[in-house]
């Protein structure tokens, strides 16, 4: 098939995680049959009206941002607020795979970022039929038939778990402090 019939399609997610006292728990938010996967969705076009100096209206259209996306579908799809998400600096990996839709052949890109939360309670949207906190081990066999979603969720554990030798343990709030950033302003971004 030529490239030029392949679709292209751009998404967004959260791997979002929360401390507890056995070590971190994933989100995995379940989609039915064998599928769990993290909250993520359509990069989505967004229309701006300006108006000039002189009165004059003109429209816009913009894209929202990777990390705009990966919040806003993460607050669609569980409920929880912008402001309880924190997002890891430098943590962004990108999940690359082609299928069919109706015969139609589509290349993905989603985009993926990495944040804690204290919420424990989720309020799933009608697309899901439940989700779950896990820890890594159930959380990467849930997810054994995707590849790629294992290796992002061996990534974010690698990035957070505590490894004396390697990274330092975080200790003071101050600390903690300068590893979390705001969810409207991701790393590399004013």
């Amino acid at each position: 098939m030529e490239n030029d019939k392949i679709k292209k399609e751009f998404s967004a997610g959260l791997i979002v995680y929360r401390n507890t006292p056995q070590g971190p728990r994933f989100l995995l938010l379940y989609h039915g049959g064998r599928y769990w996967n993290f909250p993520k969705g359509h990069i989505e076009d967004q229309k701006n009206v300006v108006t000039s100096s002189g009165g004059d209206i003109t429209e816009i259209n913009t894209r929202e941002t990777s990390i705009e996306a990966a919040i806003r579908e993460t607050k669609e799809e569980t409920g929880i607020s912008p402001n309880k998400l924190f997002i890891k600096k430098n943590f962004k990996a990108v999940e690359r795979f082609q299928f069919r839709r109706n015969r139609e052949q589509i290349f993905k890109v989603v985009i993926f970022y990495l944040a804690e939360t204290t919420e424990i309670e989720i309020k799933i949207s009608p697309e899901h039929e439940g989700f779950g906190w896990f820890q890594y081990k159930d959380a990467r066999h849930l997810l054994s038939i995707y590849k790629d979603s294992q290796r992002l969720l061996r990534n974010a554990y690698e990035y957070i778990r505590p490894n004396p030798i390697l990274r330092p343990r975080l200790s003071s709030p101050k600390r903690q402090n300068d590893l979390r950033q705001s969810p409207l302003k991701p790393s590399g971004q004013v």
